[in-house]
């Protein structure tokens, strides 16, 4: 790996990537509070509607290693850039977009675009901090994530009501190209280049796919009832009320971020990440009691949101520990687990609502979020870690 130029200024690096991650995460997460004015627009139903997160995320998980095995020798600043380029495309053909193929491959675009920077911006947290302060960096750059679900989601849902669902899209849009202003503040780095075949070779590990199919089956447990949140909410909160539901997830993943940073980095990922799925499990459980009334509803969207929040970290850390050779190749395949889990797990959701009711969403998640537990506490076959630490080369620093 190469670092040009001097990496001192960490904290303002971090913070350009996690405003990225902020904008990224804005568009992914601002759709689903959107859903009713998307689907009436677009004279779809709702589930249909909520398919348009599947097409972003599928997108992003067969985009992501592909980009990272194609773009291995670049400066990691080219494809920040690149990345915020296509993603405004995406955001400019959503608002444009007048029918549901027109949005929805405007989504694909912008899918491409997110995939190129979210996943290098975690590699360069990870790269760029030592190793007693990765789980805070990491935490800073999933921080924008969490953020966006404060801010961002609110105040676009708030925008949709008073100026439509495309002004939101247009807002997102100039957000990216100020985030394509910041990028040459970030000090050039390039790293060791990996084929597509080497990449595809990681997945070979046991360790590595172990925590890969925990993350997507605890992705697949938050996107099956946040994409239908507004749904499942409704005849008690809606229209501004809604954002206030928002507004608690959002500060339960800031709030969930920022604990498993720390935590991570003392207690280690395992007890972290078991804490997370459990917790998760359980409010989803309880979800049909919760949404009986606002402050139930309110406590849910909190308490998932914390409980939530606290999965990434301690998995991009468990990661850096199984696959310290290939640790930027295992980060780029997590982003893409993200996303396989985000897409089976809309597609569950809209599912389960067009066909059981939304009685039975809540449950379905919390077995989504059970067999990621299952998968955590189960211990790998001790001769998979012994061939690993044989064949596995220090990492290049």
């Amino acid at each position: 790996m190469t670092i040009r130029r001097s990496s001192n200024d960490r904290v303002g690096v971090l913070l350009v990537l996690a405003v990225g991650t902020f904008t990224v995460g804005t568009d992914g997460f601002v759709l689903n509070g959107l859903l009713p004015a998307i689907a009436a627009d677009l004279r779809v139903t709702e589930s249909v509607a909520g398919q348009l997160t599947t097409v972003f995320a599928l997108t992003y998980a067969l985009a992501s290693p592909l980009i990272a095995a194609f773009t291995g020798g670049w400066d990691r600043r080219w494809l920040l850039a690149g990345g915020m380029a296509l993603f405004t495309a995406g955001m400019a053909g959503q608002a444009l977009g007048t029918s549901f193929a027109v949005v929805a491959g405007a989504r694909l675009l912008a899918a491409v675009g997110a995939a190129a920077f979210q996943s290098t911006a975690y590699v360069l947290a990870g790269a760029l901090s030592s190793d007693e302060r990765r789980g805070r960096a990491l935490a800073t750059v999933a921080g924008g994530m969490s953020v966006s679900m404060v801010l961002g989601v609110p105040i676009g849902v708030l925008a949709g009501t008073w100026l439509g669902w495309r002004a939101v899209m247009w807002g997102i849009g100039v957000v990216a190209v100020v985030v394509a202003v910041l990028i040459p503040i970030i000090p050039e780095v390039r790293m060791p280049a990996v084929g597509l075949r080497t990449r595809l070779a990681v997945l070979g590990r046991r360790p590595v796919v172990r925590v890969l199919l925990v993350t997507v089956f605890g992705t697949i447990a938050a996107f099956t009832v946040f994409v239908y949140l507004p749904v499942l909410v409704a005849p008690v909160a809606s229209g501004a009320v809604l954002s206030w539901v928002l507004v608690g997830s959002g500060v339960g993943q800031v709030v969930g971020t920022t604990v498993a940073g720390r935590a991570t980095d003392h207690l280690g990922p395992g007890r972290v990440r078991a804490l997370s799925l459990a917790g998760t499990a359980i409010v989803l459980a309880v979800l049909d009691v919760a949404v009986l009334s606002l402050p139930g509803a309110l406590l849910l969207a909190l308490c998932s949101g914390v409980f939530g929040g606290m999965l990434m970290v301690p998995q991009q850390h468990r990661l850096f520990t199984v696959a310290p050779d290939v640790a930027t190749v295992a980060l780029g395949l997590n982003g893409s687990a993200i996303y396989v889990g985000g897409a089976l797990g809309s597609a569950l959701g809209g599912a389960v609502l067009a066909g059981a009711g939304p009685a039975w969403v809540g449950p379905a998640a919390a077995v989504a979020s059970l067999t990621a537990l299952a998968l955590c506490v189960t211990r790998a076959l001790p001769t998979t870690f012994l061939r690993s630490a044989r064949t596995a080369t220090p990492p290049v620093r």
